[in-house]
């Protein structure tokens, strides 16, 4: 497995606050919080590295993702306030870890973006 901080954690190398795991991905706390609720879920399996290197075979694997954030923020009560998710692909886009993941980010009033 490859050595960025996510598969460290994976690994149990080094500690996270885990709020969620499953057969397929964990969700933590972000270390550097954008927002009063920041939390990343990522895939266990297979590593892919951006957005970009998504295949038709892993849109399961992202709906994985998309449904746990959604179900993470009904269950801890800030569903029906509101949330955004995000992901980043590559440098410009504020990637820094080049596995694939999804921000969640709730808790506040957040800036407008898009429509």
């Amino acid at each position: 497995m490859p050595d960025t901080i996510f598969h460290k954690i994976l690994r149990r190398e080094i500690p996270a606050d885990i709020v969620y795991e499953d057969e397929h991905l964990i969700a933590f706390r972000d270390i550097a919080p954008q927002a009063p609720v920041h939390v990343l879920f990522i895939p266990k399996h297979p590593v892919i590295d951006t957005l970009d290197a998504l295949r038709p075979g892993d849109a399961a694997l992202v709906g994985k993702l998309v449904l746990a954030a959604a179900d993470y923020a009904r269950r801890e009560g800030f569903a029906q306030n509101g949330y955004r998710v995000v992901m980043n692909c590559r440098e410009d886009a504020g990637q820094t870890v080049f596995h694939i993941h999804l921000h969640l980010l709730a808790g506040a009033q957040l800036g407008h973006f898009g429509a």
